[in-house]
Protein backbone atom coordinates (compact mmCIF):
# COMPACT_ATOMS: atom_id res chain seq x y z
CA UNK A 1 0.00 0.00 0.00
CA UNK A 2 1.44 2.97 -1.34
CA UNK A 3 0.78 6.80 0.87
CA UNK A 4 1.40 10.17 -0.69
CA UNK A 5 1.76 12.82 2.38
CA UNK A 6 1.55 15.74 2.15
CA UNK A 7 2.50 18.95 4.09
CA UNK A 8 -1.74 19.05 4.99
CA UNK A 9 -1.32 15.87 6.04
CA UNK A 10 1.31 16.58 8.57
CA UNK A 11 -0.72 19.41 9.86
CA UNK A 12 -3.70 17.12 10.62
CA UNK A 13 -0.85 15.15 12.92
CA UNK A 14 -2.52 15.12 16.53
CA UNK A 15 -4.89 17.38 15.13
CA UNK A 16 -8.45 17.28 16.61
CA UNK A 17 -9.51 19.35 13.58
CA UNK A 18 -11.80 17.07 11.42
CA UNK A 19 -11.06 14.07 13.61
CA UNK A 20 -12.83 11.05 13.05
CA UNK A 21 -11.44 8.69 15.47
CA UNK A 22 -9.85 8.87 18.75
CA UNK A 23 -7.67 6.01 20.19
CA UNK A 24 -6.78 5.22 23.86
CA UNK A 25 -3.45 4.29 23.86
CA UNK A 26 -1.17 2.89 27.03
CA UNK A 27 -2.40 0.43 29.43
CA UNK A 28 -5.34 2.24 32.19
CA UNK A 29 -3.76 4.89 34.47
CA UNK A 30 -1.13 5.50 31.85
CA UNK A 31 -3.06 5.77 29.02
CA UNK A 32 -3.37 9.19 26.65
CA UNK A 33 -5.98 10.26 23.75
CA UNK A 34 -5.13 10.69 20.29
CA UNK A 35 -7.24 12.13 17.92
CA UNK A 36 -6.67 10.53 13.84
CA UNK A 37 -8.45 10.74 10.74
CA UNK A 38 -9.30 7.11 9.16
CA UNK A 39 -8.80 8.04 6.08
CA UNK A 40 -5.01 9.34 6.34
CA UNK A 41 -4.40 6.12 8.77
CA UNK A 42 -5.97 3.41 6.02
CA UNK A 43 -3.65 4.70 2.86
CA UNK A 44 -0.93 4.01 5.19
CA UNK A 45 -1.58 0.80 7.01
CA UNK A 46 -3.43 -2.59 6.12
CA UNK A 47 -4.37 -2.90 9.42
CA UNK A 48 -5.82 -0.10 9.70
CA UNK A 49 -7.39 -0.07 6.43
CA UNK A 50 -9.04 -3.50 7.70
CA UNK A 51 -10.46 -1.43 10.57
CA UNK A 52 -12.39 1.26 9.41
CA UNK A 53 -13.19 -0.21 6.21
CA UNK A 54 -13.11 -3.37 5.91
CA UNK A 55 -15.82 -5.86 6.53
CA UNK A 56 -15.60 -5.91 10.13
CA UNK A 57 -15.15 -2.10 10.14
CA UNK A 58 -14.66 -0.39 13.95
CA UNK A 59 -17.75 1.74 14.41
CA UNK A 60 -17.01 3.16 17.77
CA UNK A 61 -15.53 6.53 17.63
CA UNK A 62 -12.88 5.79 20.47
CA UNK A 63 -10.34 2.11 20.20
CA UNK A 64 -8.49 1.07 23.05
CA UNK A 65 -4.59 0.01 22.57
CA UNK A 66 -3.09 -1.18 25.91
CA UNK A 67 -0.84 -2.93 24.37
CA UNK A 68 1.55 -0.19 22.74
CA UNK A 69 3.08 2.74 24.23
CA UNK A 70 1.47 6.26 23.35
CA UNK A 71 4.61 7.71 22.48
CA UNK A 72 5.64 5.10 20.15
CA UNK A 73 2.05 5.28 18.71
CA UNK A 74 2.73 8.98 17.73
CA UNK A 75 5.81 8.30 16.52
CA UNK A 76 3.93 5.84 13.91
CA UNK A 77 0.71 7.98 13.40
CA UNK A 78 3.82 10.63 12.51
CA UNK A 79 5.09 8.82 10.07
CA UNK A 80 2.09 7.83 8.47
CA UNK A 81 0.93 11.80 8.10
CA UNK A 82 4.37 12.82 6.94
CA UNK A 83 6.82 10.32 6.13
CA UNK A 84 9.25 11.37 8.84
CA UNK A 85 10.69 9.37 11.39
CA UNK A 86 11.42 10.38 14.74
CA UNK A 87 13.37 7.23 16.84
CA UNK A 88 14.89 7.41 20.31
CA UNK A 89 16.75 4.57 21.91
CA UNK A 90 14.52 4.55 24.60
CA UNK A 91 11.02 3.93 22.19
CA UNK A 92 12.90 2.83 19.49
CA UNK A 93 11.55 -1.01 20.72
CA UNK A 94 7.71 -0.06 21.37
CA UNK A 95 8.06 1.48 17.46
CA UNK A 96 9.25 -1.57 15.94
CA UNK A 97 6.69 -3.35 17.94
CA UNK A 98 3.69 -0.84 16.56
CA UNK A 99 5.06 -0.86 12.94
CA UNK A 100 4.63 -4.35 12.95
CA UNK A 101 1.38 -4.32 14.92
CA UNK A 102 0.03 -2.40 11.96
CA UNK A 103 2.23 -3.74 8.87
CA UNK A 104 4.28 -0.78 8.32
CA UNK A 105 7.07 -2.14 6.50
CA UNK A 106 8.89 1.50 6.32
CA UNK A 107 9.04 2.31 9.12
CA UNK A 108 9.59 -1.26 11.02
CA UNK A 109 12.99 -0.94 8.94
CA UNK A 110 13.88 2.01 9.79
CA UNK A 111 13.39 0.80 13.75
CA UNK A 112 15.56 -2.02 12.96
CA UNK A 113 18.52 0.01 11.20
CA UNK A 114 18.56 1.91 14.31
CA UNK A 115 19.01 -0.69 16.42
CA UNK A 116 21.48 -2.33 14.37
CA UNK A 117 23.72 1.32 14.45
CA UNK A 118 23.12 1.83 18.18
CA UNK A 119 24.04 -2.44 18.78
CA UNK A 120 26.62 -2.93 21.49
CA UNK A 121 28.17 -5.22 23.85
CA UNK A 122 26.07 -4.00 26.76
CA UNK A 123 22.46 -3.89 24.70
CA UNK A 124 22.86 -7.24 22.73
CA UNK A 125 21.21 -9.44 24.86
CA UNK A 126 18.04 -7.72 25.11
CA UNK A 127 18.15 -6.61 21.67
CA UNK A 128 18.79 -10.51 20.37
CA UNK A 129 15.60 -11.22 22.39
CA UNK A 130 13.54 -8.60 20.89
CA UNK A 131 14.60 -9.36 17.40
CA UNK A 132 13.72 -13.11 18.07
CA UNK A 133 10.45 -12.02 19.46
CA UNK A 134 9.53 -9.45 16.26
CA UNK A 135 11.15 -12.27 13.50
CA UNK A 136 14.15 -9.46 12.51
CA UNK A 137 16.37 -12.44 11.35
CA UNK A 138 19.46 -9.74 10.37
CA UNK A 139 19.40 -7.92 13.45
CA UNK A 140 19.55 -11.57 15.09
CA UNK A 141 22.43 -12.44 13.17
CA UNK A 142 23.89 -8.58 14.17
CA UNK A 143 23.43 -8.98 18.16
CA UNK A 144 25.26 -12.56 17.44
CA UNK A 145 27.86 -10.93 15.82
CA UNK A 146 28.74 -9.11 19.05
CA UNK A 147 27.71 -11.10 21.43
CA UNK A 148 30.11 -13.62 20.09
CA UNK A 149 33.15 -11.33 19.68
CA UNK A 150 32.60 -9.17 23.07
CA UNK A 151 30.99 -12.37 25.01
CA UNK A 152 32.35 -11.64 28.14
CA UNK A 153 31.31 -7.75 27.68
CA UNK A 154 27.92 -9.02 27.15
CA UNK A 155 27.33 -11.67 29.76
CA UNK A 156 28.76 -8.92 32.22
CA UNK A 157 26.03 -6.18 31.26
CA UNK A 158 22.90 -5.59 32.95
CA UNK A 159 21.02 -6.16 29.97
CA UNK A 160 22.10 -10.01 29.80
CA UNK A 161 19.84 -10.07 33.43
CA UNK A 162 17.19 -8.89 31.41
CA UNK A 163 16.31 -11.70 29.05
CA UNK A 164 13.41 -14.35 29.05
CA UNK A 165 14.72 -18.13 30.09
CA UNK A 166 14.80 -19.39 26.48
CA UNK A 167 16.89 -16.70 25.28
CA UNK A 168 19.12 -17.11 28.18
CA UNK A 169 19.48 -20.86 27.12
CA UNK A 170 20.39 -20.07 23.43
CA UNK A 171 23.09 -18.18 24.49
CA UNK A 172 24.67 -20.79 26.96
CA UNK A 173 24.26 -23.11 24.93
CA UNK A 174 25.77 -20.72 21.73
CA UNK A 175 29.23 -22.96 20.68
CA UNK A 176 31.01 -19.17 19.66
CA UNK A 177 30.83 -17.54 22.78
CA UNK A 178 34.22 -16.32 22.64
CA UNK A 179 35.05 -16.37 26.78
CA UNK A 180 35.89 -18.50 29.54
CA UNK A 181 33.27 -20.80 31.16
CA UNK A 182 33.47 -19.21 34.22
CA UNK A 183 32.31 -15.88 32.61
CA UNK A 184 29.52 -18.00 31.41
CA UNK A 185 28.56 -19.35 35.14
CA UNK A 186 28.98 -16.25 36.61
CA UNK A 187 26.25 -14.72 34.13
CA UNK A 188 23.93 -17.49 34.28
CA UNK A 189 23.67 -16.96 38.05
CA UNK A 190 23.16 -13.17 38.06
CA UNK A 191 20.58 -14.23 35.66
CA UNK A 192 18.95 -16.37 38.15
CA UNK A 193 19.08 -13.51 40.94
CA UNK A 194 17.50 -10.99 38.83
CA UNK A 195 14.92 -13.39 38.01
CA UNK A 196 14.13 -14.32 41.57
CA UNK A 197 12.97 -10.44 42.06
CA UNK A 198 11.42 -10.59 39.02
CA UNK A 199 9.19 -13.45 40.44
CA UNK A 200 9.15 -12.33 43.92
CA UNK A 201 11.05 -14.95 45.67
CA UNK A 202 14.15 -14.73 48.25
CA UNK A 203 17.39 -15.38 46.84
CA UNK A 204 18.64 -18.52 47.61
CA UNK A 205 20.61 -21.35 45.97
CA UNK A 206 17.21 -23.23 45.68
CA UNK A 207 15.15 -20.57 44.26
CA UNK A 208 17.97 -20.30 41.79
CA UNK A 209 18.21 -23.47 40.35
CA UNK A 210 14.32 -23.63 40.13
CA UNK A 211 14.47 -20.48 37.67
CA UNK A 212 16.89 -21.75 35.63
CA UNK A 213 15.40 -25.68 35.44
CA UNK A 214 17.79 -27.41 32.70
CA UNK A 215 19.46 -24.19 31.62
CA UNK A 216 22.24 -24.54 34.43
CA UNK A 217 23.42 -28.04 32.96
CA UNK A 218 23.88 -26.08 29.76
CA UNK A 219 26.93 -24.89 31.42
CA UNK A 220 29.66 -26.25 30.25
CA UNK A 221 31.42 -26.55 33.98
CA UNK A 222 33.84 -29.37 33.53
CA UNK A 223 35.70 -27.05 30.16
CA UNK A 224 36.89 -24.41 33.24
CA UNK A 225 39.95 -25.04 34.93
CA UNK A 226 40.63 -26.83 38.06
CA UNK A 227 41.59 -23.97 39.77
CA UNK A 228 38.40 -21.86 38.06
CA UNK A 229 36.22 -24.28 39.56
CA UNK A 230 37.24 -24.42 42.84
CA UNK A 231 37.56 -20.97 43.21
CA UNK A 232 33.73 -20.41 41.63
CA UNK A 233 31.45 -22.82 40.86
CA UNK A 234 32.36 -24.73 43.86
CA UNK A 235 31.89 -22.31 46.31
CA UNK A 236 28.71 -20.66 44.52
CA UNK A 237 26.88 -23.15 46.75
CA UNK A 238 24.08 -23.77 43.88
CA UNK A 239 25.71 -26.86 43.01
CA UNK A 240 24.47 -29.64 45.50
CA UNK A 241 27.33 -31.63 47.77
CA UNK A 242 27.09 -34.34 44.93
CA UNK A 243 27.32 -32.59 41.86
CA UNK A 244 30.58 -30.63 43.44
CA UNK A 245 32.02 -34.21 44.17
CA UNK A 246 31.70 -35.39 41.14
CA UNK A 247 32.71 -32.96 38.95
CA UNK A 248 35.93 -32.60 41.56
CA UNK A 249 36.32 -36.38 40.65
CA UNK A 250 35.72 -35.72 37.16
CA UNK A 251 38.73 -33.79 37.08
CA UNK A 252 40.88 -35.84 39.78
CA UNK A 253 39.79 -39.77 39.45
CA UNK A 254 41.15 -41.99 36.72
CA UNK A 255 37.73 -43.70 36.81
CA UNK A 256 35.89 -40.43 36.05
CA UNK A 257 31.88 -40.26 36.75
CA UNK A 258 28.89 -39.20 34.78
CA UNK A 259 28.03 -35.95 34.59
CA UNK A 260 25.24 -34.02 33.53
CA UNK A 261 26.88 -31.14 32.34
CA UNK A 262 28.22 -30.86 28.55
CA UNK A 263 31.83 -31.99 28.49
CA UNK A 264 33.59 -30.47 25.49
CA UNK A 265 34.84 -27.13 25.39
CA UNK A 266 33.46 -24.49 23.28
CA UNK A 267 34.65 -24.08 19.87
CA UNK A 268 34.48 -19.96 20.36
CA UNK A 269 35.99 -17.63 17.16
CA UNK A 270 39.09 -18.03 15.63
CA UNK A 271 41.31 -14.91 15.57
CA UNK A 272 42.10 -13.73 11.87
CA UNK A 273 45.26 -11.69 11.15
CA UNK A 274 45.54 -8.97 8.31
CA UNK A 275 49.20 -9.10 7.21
CA UNK A 276 50.09 -5.86 5.68
CA UNK A 277 53.81 -6.41 4.72
CA UNK A 278 55.23 -9.12 1.91
CA UNK A 279 58.80 -9.36 4.11
CA UNK A 280 60.31 -8.23 6.79
CA UNK A 281 64.43 -7.80 7.61
CA UNK A 282 66.78 -6.25 10.05
CA UNK A 283 70.06 -4.18 9.84
CA UNK A 284 72.25 -3.46 12.32
CA UNK A 285 71.51 -0.31 14.23
CA UNK A 286 68.38 0.24 11.88
CA UNK A 287 65.43 0.24 13.79
CA UNK A 288 65.51 0.94 17.24
CA UNK A 289 63.08 1.54 20.24
CA UNK A 290 63.17 4.61 22.88
CA UNK A 291 59.83 5.04 24.05
CA UNK A 292 58.81 6.33 20.66
CA UNK A 293 55.32 5.55 19.18
CA UNK A 294 54.92 3.20 15.91
CA UNK A 295 51.47 4.05 14.45
CA UNK A 296 49.47 3.11 11.38
CA UNK A 297 46.01 3.84 10.72
CA UNK A 298 43.66 1.69 8.85
CA UNK A 299 39.93 1.09 7.34
CA UNK A 300 37.69 -1.69 6.41
CA UNK A 301 34.64 -2.14 4.39
CA UNK A 302 32.59 -4.65 6.63
CA UNK A 303 32.31 -4.09 10.32
CA UNK A 304 34.93 -6.16 12.54
CA UNK A 305 36.18 -6.51 16.17
CA UNK A 306 39.56 -5.31 16.41
CA UNK A 307 41.39 -7.93 19.40
CA UNK A 308 45.29 -7.21 19.10
CA UNK A 309 48.27 -6.79 17.43
CA UNK A 310 50.91 -8.35 16.09
CA UNK A 311 54.47 -6.85 16.76
CA UNK A 312 57.74 -7.60 15.66
CA UNK A 313 60.62 -8.17 18.39
CA UNK A 314 64.18 -8.33 19.17
CA UNK A 315 66.73 -9.55 15.81
CA UNK A 316 69.31 -10.39 18.37
CA UNK A 317 68.34 -13.38 20.30
CA UNK A 318 65.12 -13.77 23.21
CA UNK A 319 64.46 -10.55 24.83
CA UNK A 320 61.15 -9.34 26.68
CA UNK A 321 59.23 -6.17 25.80
CA UNK A 322 57.09 -3.97 27.62
CA UNK A 323 54.58 -1.95 25.35
CA UNK A 324 51.75 -0.12 25.07
CA UNK A 325 49.14 -0.71 22.29
CA UNK A 326 46.20 1.68 21.52
CA UNK A 327 43.62 2.00 19.05
CA UNK A 328 42.03 5.32 18.49
CA UNK A 329 39.11 7.04 16.74
CA UNK A 330 39.62 10.64 15.40
CA UNK A 331 41.43 11.35 18.58
CA UNK A 332 39.46 9.19 21.24
CA UNK A 333 40.93 6.27 23.01
CA UNK A 334 39.04 3.38 22.24
CA UNK A 335 41.28 0.74 23.71
CA UNK A 336 44.55 0.29 25.09
CA UNK A 337 46.67 -2.05 26.91
CA UNK A 338 49.92 -2.35 28.68
CA UNK A 339 51.54 -5.54 28.56
CA UNK A 340 54.81 -7.39 28.15
CA UNK A 341 55.66 -10.00 25.76
CA UNK A 342 58.49 -11.88 25.02
CA UNK A 343 60.68 -12.45 21.93
CA UNK A 344 62.34 -15.52 20.86
CA UNK A 345 64.88 -14.01 18.43
CA UNK A 346 62.75 -14.99 14.86
CA UNK A 347 60.91 -12.59 12.42
CA UNK A 348 57.90 -14.12 13.89
CA UNK A 349 55.19 -11.40 14.58
CA UNK A 350 54.04 -11.73 18.59
CA UNK A 351 50.59 -11.39 19.92
CA UNK A 352 49.92 -8.73 21.95
CA UNK A 353 46.07 -8.22 22.86
CA UNK A 354 43.30 -5.91 24.06
CA UNK A 355 41.58 -6.44 27.55
CA UNK A 356 38.47 -6.91 25.17
CA UNK A 357 37.69 -6.72 21.39
CA UNK A 358 36.89 -3.47 20.29
CA UNK A 359 33.90 -3.18 17.10
CA UNK A 360 34.97 -1.18 14.19
CA UNK A 361 33.09 0.28 12.02
CA UNK A 362 33.07 0.38 7.92
CA UNK A 363 34.96 3.26 6.24
CA UNK A 364 36.12 4.93 9.18
CA UNK A 365 39.76 5.54 9.94
CA UNK A 366 41.04 4.11 12.82
CA UNK A 367 44.96 4.55 14.39
CA UNK A 368 46.40 1.73 16.15
CA UNK A 369 49.93 2.60 18.18
CA UNK A 370 52.29 0.64 19.85
CA UNK A 371 55.00 1.91 22.07
CA UNK A 372 57.82 -0.72 22.86
CA UNK A 373 60.31 -0.72 25.39
CA UNK A 374 63.11 -3.55 25.33
CA UNK A 375 65.59 -4.53 23.38
CA UNK A 376 66.45 -2.13 20.78
CA UNK A 377 67.63 -3.84 17.72
CA UNK A 378 64.95 -5.46 16.22
CA UNK A 379 62.89 -6.58 12.90
CA UNK A 380 60.90 -4.74 10.61
CA UNK A 381 58.52 -5.23 7.87
CA UNK A 382 59.36 -4.26 4.07
CA UNK A 383 57.03 -3.51 0.79
CA UNK A 384 54.07 -2.41 2.74
CA UNK A 385 50.20 -2.50 1.11
CA UNK A 386 47.77 -0.06 0.88
CA UNK A 387 45.28 -2.34 0.58
CA UNK A 388 45.01 -5.60 1.90
CA UNK A 389 42.20 -8.55 1.57
CA UNK A 390 41.84 -10.63 4.50
CA UNK A 391 39.37 -13.30 3.73
CA UNK A 392 35.77 -11.19 3.33
CA UNK A 393 37.35 -8.10 4.70
CA UNK A 394 39.54 -5.45 2.64
CA UNK A 395 41.70 -3.20 4.69
CA UNK A 396 43.18 -0.23 4.02
CA UNK A 397 46.34 1.56 5.37
CA UNK A 398 47.44 5.01 5.24
CA UNK A 399 50.65 6.62 7.39
CA UNK A 400 49.51 8.16 11.14
CA UNK A 401 50.86 11.62 12.01
CA UNK A 402 51.14 9.72 15.51
CA UNK A 403 53.91 7.73 14.44
CA UNK A 404 57.15 9.03 15.87
CA UNK A 405 59.53 6.03 15.09
CA UNK A 406 59.69 5.98 11.53
CA UNK A 407 56.62 3.65 10.56
CA UNK A 408 54.59 3.82 8.06
CA UNK A 409 52.34 2.29 4.89
CA UNK A 410 55.88 1.09 2.99
CA UNK A 411 57.83 -0.51 6.56
CA UNK A 412 58.25 -0.30 10.15
CA UNK A 413 56.25 -2.08 13.02
CA UNK A 414 52.84 -3.20 13.58
CA UNK A 415 52.73 -5.83 10.78
CA UNK A 416 49.71 -7.44 11.79
CA UNK A 417 46.23 -6.56 12.59
CA UNK A 418 44.14 -9.39 14.79
CA UNK A 419 40.70 -9.43 14.36
CA UNK A 420 36.83 -11.26 13.89
CA UNK A 421 34.76 -10.88 11.50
Amino acid sequence: MRRVPSARNALMFNNELMADVHFIVGPAGASKKVPAHKYILAVGSSVFYAMFYGDLAEVKSEIHIPDVEPAAFLILLKYLYSDEIDLEADTVLATLYAAKKYIVPALAKACVNFLETSLEAKNACVLLSQSRLFEEPDLTLRCWEVIDAQAELALKSEGFCEIDLQTLEIIVTRETLNTKEDVVFEAVLNWAEAECKRQGLSITPVNKRNVLGKALYLVRIPTMTLEEFANGAAQSDILTLEETRSIFLWYTAANKPQLEFPLIKRKGLAPQRCHRFQSSAYRSNQWRYRGRCDSIQFAVDKRIFIAGLGLYGSSCGKAEYSVKIELKRQGAVLAQNLTKFVSDGSSNTFSVWFEHPVQVEQDTFYTVSAILDGNELSYFGQEGMTEVQCGKVTFQFQCSSDSTNGTGVQGGQIPELIFYA
